[in-house]
């Protein structure tokens, strides 16, 4: 959110600019290029090396609106010892690669193609053994791109939980505890699958507090939730009656121990399993303050884990805008302020858009007269809910 310079359309372009500078820290490719290294057979990812002499074969698995970028990069590092591949990502983001094969699926609600390429990820996982790497490619999304239902589920029980949550305003966090136990990958049932080979996981985190259990539902990582936490959130929201009946009893026979609980710390699914975040929402804000302050504005950083009723939090960032312009608390003009994080959107009706385009509306409302504030709110994933658009921006005559 900017004020101060004269200018819509000058505010404009440099709200975009800015914008442009935090996707760039978070760029997939380039998240991967900074954390992935090659010399000969010696590849360094992070702080470990891994000596490729020693293994039998490369595999690449994964899924997220990210993974077509983060699958390039892999295939230019790796190049021919990539022995196969699988990556599931949303529908327009298909890439030609050599080695690693891309299966486009529905997002926000999985679809078929979805579970397809869920099945296909998870057999070639399996077919991992004790002298193979594996290396596992996660971003935004994931969760919804790797839909495999649990036995006695199908995928329209998980599509339609999919959408009562939605709907009914539920968290990510919310929302991703209950995928994981409707699913045979996630929760970490992915590092089970890979067994006894090395397995490395990438990230590109898209969820507050970079939780590492909750992105794209934890697929390599000890799951910290249970059953009873997706019966608690049930209940919370008073939406048992409209979830499918299938679901409902799985979720509760979980409950009595009947279904055995996703892998936890200490499993031996974890042995040989590492998890890397190459990139997180921070990382895109310090980007953007950075480029804001190059343009000549104060900033102010209000948080990088903003959560809440989209409405509502821009409510309280325009208000934030206003006041700064009136008296320059808590900075003064010109200025930027920036926050990032994962709001929520309770559908009514038969809305359309993403969180993203809420937030500037509801914004515009709040900032309407004021021709010296602009804002701009967008996807670091490059889509802002089932639509074409990564955000809006807006302004007091909007």
């Amino acid at each position: 959110m900017k004020t101060g310079l004269k200018g819509i359309d000058s505010r404009k372009a440099h709200a975009l600019e800015i914008f442009k500078a935090g996707l760039k820290a978070v760029a997939p490719g380039s998240a991967i290029a900074r954390h992935c290294r090659r010399i000969g057979n010696l590849l360094t990812i992070g702080s470990e090396v891994y000596d490729l002499s020693r293994y039998k074969k490369i595999l690449v698995v994964g899924g997220g609106k990210a993974g077509s970028a983060m699958a390039a990069e892999i295939e230019a590092i790796l190049g021919d010892r990539i022995s196969g591949g699988v990556i599931s990502v949303k529908y327009g983001h298909l890439a030609e690669l050599h080695r690693i094969k891309i299966v486009e699926a529905g997002h926000p609600v999985p679809d078929k193609n979805g579970e397809k390429g869920a099945r296909a990820i998870l057999d070639l996982t399996r077919s991992a053994g004790t002298d193979d790497l594996v290396i596992c490619l996660i971003s935004g999304g994931g969760s919804a791109l790797m839909p495999l239902p649990a036995r006695g589920l199908s995928l329209a029980d998980k599509q339609k939980t999919t959408g009562v949550l939605l709907a009914c305003g539920a968290t990510i966090h919310e929302i991703n505890t209950i995928r994981k136990h409707l699913s045979d990958i996630k929760g970490g049932m992915l590092a089970r699958a890979a067994g006894p080979a090395t397995l490395v996981s990438l990230i590109l985190s898209d969820v507050v507090g970079d939780d590492l259990d909750v992105i794209a539902s934890g697929p390599c990582v000890p799951d910290s939730s249970t059953f009873a936490d997706c019966m608690d959130i049930i209940t919370g929201y008073g939406i048992e009656e409209y979830l499918p009946e299938t679901v409902v009893v799985h979720l509760k026979a979980g409950l009595s121990g009947q279904i055995p609980e996703t892998p936890k710390i200490g499993d031996p699914a974890f042995e040989k399993t590492r998890n890397l975040i190459i990139g997180r929402n921070i990382d895109a804000v310090y980007a953007a303050k950075s480029a804001a302050k190059n343009l000549g504005y104060h900033t102010l950083i209000l948080s990088s884990m903003i959560e809440g009723e989209t409405r509502d939090v821009a409510r309280v960032h325009g208000a934030i805008a206003r006041e700064a312009v009136k008296t320059g608390n808590p900075i003064s003009p010109p200025l930027c302020i920036l926050s990032g994080g994962e709001t929520t959107v309770t559908i009514k009706g038969r809305g359309l858009g993403g969180r993203n385009q809420e937030f500037a509306l509801a914004a515009a409302m709040d900032i309407a007269g004021h021709e010296n504030i602009t804002v701009l709110s967008g996807g670091t994933d490059g889509t802002d809910g089932p639509t074409d658009a990564a955000g809006a921006v807006a302004d007091g005559t909007t």
